[in-house]
């Protein structure tokens, strides 16, 4: 059985039009919290009690949110860990741990009335000035975190009483909101990265606000959270724990699923959903997302440092038949935007340069640049993103028509993440997500530094100068423009090429009740799920 959530999800998210955060009519429309929304629909049938069991193929290295990089921390920390606000599916803010906010004219100030009554999971009451130590503590690069740069245009935090909060921007950022939905911005207690040993503690217990909290992180093993018995929400969450069990590969998991010790799975092998199928018990459901599976080029490295290079890769390369090999095609073909945004914030693939097939162009690229007979190199892989090593055969056998030769390096998440943040990517593959909007998509990544991450060391003026003019407007007219010139200019240069985004897939029993899967791909839904049992 399937269940397609997919037709429906791509309009709301396509046409969402976040309404005053991209002008400053917000600022005369105060937010007000309206809880109902917040991690999806409720049941009127919904039981409480039962243990949900999770199957992984990723395992976060580690539970520090806040210098942990990678996507495998994220789909469970949310569960945990809440910020100020929350996008929906549709990508639209609602307070979470703020229950309201007001937006000066100029989009620079925002003033956040805190909830009452939230407790950490260490006891300690959420107040301001444990917003203000989180944010400056974020912000602050010398700490090494990984959002420091989402937040670098924070000029100020300041603590108006013990409910009250008031951020002061460099300059105009419409994106603000949205940024602080992110799991960079959850707060934790004042001081926390002041005790000893404080980064190695967050394996062992959370210290969060979210209506979970951890149980005990057993690595290579399972992660197992436990209802949080003070989350401020009432009756909620349903269930009494959910265990995340890692398993290595997808056959393992797909044991684990027939045989019932996981209730729960997200599928990456697309051919494991065809295989259950039918299955009694089990169901299949199927959403869109804002995932993207890409092809990074790091600026940097050998021949890629010539753009001539880079967009010969990009004209050998058949990303449908990428798509093909690596997700049987459940996913859309990618130009520069995510899947779930491409109809509001993309620009149309056609209107793309270097995104058809053309072997002899290539040929004549690699030969001005001064490899007529091609050249070498590694391609690297994630050990445990499965999509990545029969997308890898498929690009080296493209390449291979142009005299590219690509040794394909397999490498574990660890030493992968090390190499992504001290911008010695490479030529990698890679998998991340996005909260939906385009300027927490492109910015960390893309501009130059030091206002930006710049991870693939692309170090474009024209690109950093129009990313800048796109977080500063504030009217979706003019942001539309600015980041479609830039997508224009990403997909000329070419220091990164979006292959596809794969819809989410995901198994569930027929006893797991109200799961929806937020397209960002975080496990927001499983508040709201609850067990028939």
């Amino acid at each position: 059985m399937f269940e397609i959530y997919r037709r429906t999800l791509l309009k709301g998210v396509a046409l969402a039009p976040l309404a005053g955060l991209l002008g400053v009519s917000l600022s005369s429309q105060p937010a007000f919290a309206d809880d109902a929304v917040l991690y999806g629909a409720a049941d009127a049938k919904a039981k409480s009690g039962g243990r949900l069991t999770v199957g992984s193929l990723i395992e976060p290295p580690s539970m520090d949110i806040y210098h942990q990089a990678g996507e495998a921390v994220n789909f469970v920390a949310v569960l945990m860990y809440q910020t100020l606000v929350y996008a929906d599916p549709l990508g639209n803010p609602h307070p979470l741990l703020a229950e309201s906010w007001e937006v000066s004219p100029d989009a620079t100030t925002y003033t956040f009335n805190l909830r009452k009554g939230v407790t950490f999971h260490t006891g300690e009451p959420f107040e301001a000035e444990d917003v203000k130590y989180s944010l400056d503590y974020m912000r602050n690069p010398e700490n090494g975190t990984i959002g420091a740069r989402d937040f670098a245009d924070v000029q100020q935090v300041e603590v108006l009483d013990t409910h009250a909060v008031r951020v002061t921007l460099k300059g105009p950022n419409s994106a603000f909101l949205i940024t602080l939905t992110h799991r960079n911005a959850s707060p934790i207690p004042r001081g926390w990265y002041d005790r000893p040993n404080a980064r190695a503690l967050l394996n062992s217990s959370s210290v969060g606000t979210g209506p979970f909290r951890m149980a005990e992180f057993q690595q290579n093993s399972f992660i197992r959270m436990e209802r949080n018995p003070d989350y401020w929400q009432p009756g909620l969450p349903y269930l009494d724990e959910i265990v995340v069990n890692f398993i290595p590969n997808s056959a393992g998991m797909l044991v684990a699923v027939k045989n019932g010790r996981v209730d729960m799975a997200v599928l990456v092998r697309p051919q494991d959903a065809k295989q259950l199928e039918g299955a009694e018990g089990l169901s299949i459901q199927r959403s869109i997302s804002l995932n993207q599976k890409v092809l990074d080029l790091d600026c940097a490295y050998g021949p890629l440092t010539d753009e001539r290079v880079r967009r010969a890769i990009a004209l050998l390369i058949d990303r449908d038949a990428v798509m093909q090999a690596g997700i049987s095609g459940y996913g859309q073909r990618l130009g520069t935007m995510v899947p779930g945004m491409q109809e509001r914030w993309g620009v149309p693939i056609e209107q793309l340069p270097n995104q058809v097939v053309d072997v002899e162009r290539a040929k004549a690229l690699l030969t001005e640049a001064g490899h007529p007979d091609g050249f070498d190199i590694d391609l690297t892989t994630i050990i445990g993103y499965e999509w990545m090593e029969p997308a890898a055969l498929t690009l080296v056998q493209q390449l291979a028509a142009g005299g590219i030769r690509a040794n394909i390096n397999r490498v574990d998440l660890g030493t992968w993440l090390t190499n992504f943040r001290s911008r010695q990517m490479g030529f990698t593959l890679n998998d991340w997500g996005t909260p939906p909007d385009p300027n927490i998509l492109y910015y960390r990544h893309f501009r130059k530094q030091p206002e930006g991450a710049d991870f693939r060391n692309w170090n474009d003026d024209k690109a950093s100068a129009l990313l800048d003019q796109g977080r500063a407007a504030l009217t979706y007219e003019d942001r539309k423009s600015i980041y479609g010139r830039f997508q224009m200019r990403l997909a000329e240069s070419v220091p990164t090429i979006m292959l596809f985004g794969a819809d989410h897939l995901v198994v569930v029993s027929d006893k797991v009740k109200n799961h929806r899967m937020h397209p960002i791909g975080w496990h927001f839904g499983l508040v709201k799920t609850w067990l028939d049992i």
